[in-house]
């Protein structure tokens, strides 16, 4: 039979990227039906098979089934992320219930359970290898914590709940995209951005023209919303600039989130009920290396403790020094970026226009590659004839010291409005093997960096090339997988063990010998001088206290939420005031909220999980000390890392993993020596 859509074949195109200019978006939906349909059917020969059930004709089966489904699935929404608009939205709230019923078909199938059951409980009289081992093992668990198990009226319920969810999560982030682009604050007099340095102003004037308008635009995008908050003196277009920011998805309006967080929360509890748990985050953490509520909220307290006082006095020194210099009356929130620039120019000679020259886009990502070169041996080579999705996008070839092709690598540096917030690794293809062919992964980077104007090139903030070498480490950890079985494979790991890859990256950009190479003044050719790079390492812990606590306020917000034994009905805000108590450090400001933008939690994959992030900083301040003790470019280190951890994905538990590679189980230490939380 001929097959016209071009999403239901394998690409013709170098290393079967997604041809994306010859995709339309009427091919999406067909491609979508078509394929599970076949993936179905898949499951059918699975489940009729004949033959006693073993790990080769159920187990790997079962991996290899529904490939192109995959493959498109990713396509689509990550499509759906970084290059959006109203009629991908549309075939995205179409397609999530569909693929969520195909996955409910998996899981809640009783004749494919039976014969994975009979391989989990036979794999003592089998002789399989340790990911062997590893892929049965999450299997069968991820068939009774996907309700297997579920009889009846509980098993229909369940199906009813996951369709849902799948349609309110995709609803939240719709509503926060919305919110974020429906803001703009168009400036025409100049003497309302006094403070703001030319680049910022060069950025806002060129947004401006980009939309057929005099004067200069800023937008609640961060590279337009940050620099505003940190430098303007204009105290009123500060407060209506974080009021905007701070009221999304909470103005009472159709993209109001609060609504949906009541849904979410709830469903998520009576789900984790009828799968025998207390709660979501208990069901959540059993797959996480804190394994229980009880030791998070620990960790997190323990954290407080040693940062709440320090937090204190840093926003102590901040009010102090906005009253020295004109504020009147209390330091409010849209006071604090603008003072505590402030205070941190005055005590290091240091703010972020001091040291963007230095930070060209193009030389921080020769930087960066080039740090992948130096640690792991990697080569880059740039190919333009890779199809995109936008035109921004550039796109890389990956390869070994020995000349092994490893990766395809994409990047996506610039805000826009048809993409989401942040900055995120994701994948088009993860690593496999078929038989003896090694299937390379297609990764992702997608940021949203300052960008070029007419008169400078992109240059970046010290904190945007700290966000830079995270994702990339996050991408390092999908482009170095050699594993058998995609599902275990890259960054398909505990999410509490996820971040740590991406966050021992950051800790080169405080390294003198680093900086040394990837600083280069844009205009002069000047290498970053010695003195100014001793300010970003005197300046590495200034407010860390305060930024320590505001992180955890993050965590606690989520384990609150995901810590609900019952359906809530209640006041949202009264709830997350009540969450993020212990944390405070302002007074709260009327009609803004912070859940209804917690995108991480109630859009993406971090319920019950943002403490993940403090979690991986305590693992990735040990692991670095490594790289201290040896050598920060120490290829014999950067191998060990590689082999031990970035290599293997998800095919040993994450403990056994960092403890191959260090010698031992974390300790805190480090991170409260290297936070200046302990001396």
């Amino acid at each position: 039979m001929m097959i016209n859509n071009i999403l239901q074949k394998r690409f013709n195109t170098p290393f079967n990227t997604p041809p994306f200019e010859l995709i339309t978006e009427d091919n999406y939906l067909p491609a979508f039906k078509e394929l599970i349909k076949m993936a179905k059917e898949e499951l059918d020969a699975i489940v009729g098979d004949q033959a006693a059930p073993d790990f080769n004709n159920t187990i790997a089966a079962l991996e290899r089934s529904g490939e192109q489904l995959g493959i498109i699935s990713h396509v689509f929404f990550n499509l759906n992320h970084a290059e959006t608009n109203e009629r991908i939205q549309e075939i995205a709230r179409e397609v999530s219930p569909l693929l969520t019923e195909y996955s409910n078909d998996i899981w809640l199938n009783d004749q494919l359970f039976a014969k994975v059951k009979q391989v989990y409980e036979n794999r003592d009289k089998t002789e399989m290898g340790e990911e062997e081992q590893q892929l049965l093992s999450e299997t069968y668990k991820g068939f009774v914590r996907r309700g297997a198990l579920l009889e009846g009226t509980a098993r229909k319920r369940y199906r009813q709940i996951t369709t849902e969810l799948a349609k309110l999560t995709l609803q939240f982030g719709e509503n926060l995209l919305h919110e974020t682009n429906a803001f703009e604050l168009h400036i025409t007099d100049k003497e309302e951005l006094t403070g703001l340095p030319d680049g910022v102003m060069d950025a806002a004037a060129a947004l401006a023209k980009s939309k057929e308008k005099e004067g200069w635009m800023f937008t609640l995008q961060f590279p337009s919303y940050m620099p505003f908050m940190k430098y303007a003196e204009n105290r009123e277009l500060r407060k209506q600039m974080y009021m905007a920011y701070s009221k999304r998805c909470n103005n009472n309006n159709k993209h109001d989130n609060k609504l949906l967080i009541q849904q979410i929360v709830s469903l998520r509890v009576e789900k984790a009920k009828l799968l025998g748990y207390d709660s979501h985050a208990h069901f959540v953490l059993e797959e996480h290396m804190a394994l229980h509520p009880d030791k998070v909220n620990a960790f997190l307290s323990e954290l407080l403790d040693a940062s709440i006082e320090v937090a204190r006095q840093d926003v102590k020194d901040v009010e102090l020094f906005a009253g020295d210099n004109g504020l009147d009356g209390p330091l409010q929130r849209w006071d604090y970026p603008y003072y505590a620039e402030q205070l941190k120019a005055q005590k290091y000679g240091l703010d972020d226009e001091a040291t963007r020259p230095y930070f060209e886009l193009d030389k921080v990502e020769r930087g960066v590659l080039g740090l992948a070169g130096k640690l792991y041996g990697l080569s880059f080579k740039e190919n333009t004839s890779i199809s995109v999705y936008h035109d921004e996008v550039k796109t890389y070839e990956v390869y070994d010291e020995d000349g092994t092709f490893l990766s395809v690598f994409y990047v996506d540096y610039h805000p826009r409005t048809s993409k989401q917030g942040g900055a995120w690794m994701t994948s088009f293809r993860d690593q496999h093997r078929h038989g003896e062919e090694d299937i390379r992964p297609h990764i992702s980077i997608v940021c949203n960096f300052t960008r070029p104007t007419e008169s400078k090139p992109s240059l970046l903030t010290f904190n945007e090339v700290q966000t830079f070498l995270h994702e990339f480490g996050h991408a390092l950890h999908g482009m170095l997988s050699k594993v058998n079985y995609e599902s275990l494979a890259g960054t398909n790991v505990y999410r509490d063990f996820v971040e740590l890859p991406s966050q021992i990256m950051e800790n080169w950009a405080t390294q003198k010998e680093w900086l040394k190479d990837v600083g280069v003044h844009y205009q002069t050719g000047e290498v970053i001088p010695d003195a100014l790079i001793q300010k970003i390492i005197d300046s590495e812990n200034y407010q860390s206290g305060y930024a320590t606590v505001r992180q955890l306020s993050f965590g606690m917000n989520d384990m609150a939420w995901h810590s609900l034994t019952d359906a809530f009905g209640g006041d949202v805000l009264e709830f997350e005031k009540q969450s993020m108590a212990a944390t405070e450090l302002f007074p709260l400001v009327e009609g803004t909220a912070f859940s209804t933008g917690f995108a991480h939690i109630f859009d993406g994959g971090y319920a019950a999980g943002y403490y993940g992030y403090k979690w991986a900083e305590v693992l990735d301040a040990d692991a670095f000390e490594a790289f201290k003790e040896n050598g920060i470019f120490d290829r014999a280190t950067a191998h060990k890392f590689r082999t031990e951890i970035l290599e293997k994905g998800g095919t040993a538990h994450p403990m056994t993993l960092y403890k191959n590679f260090r010698g031992h189980e974390p300790s805190i230490e480090p991170l409260l020596v290297r936070s200046g939380l302990k001396k």
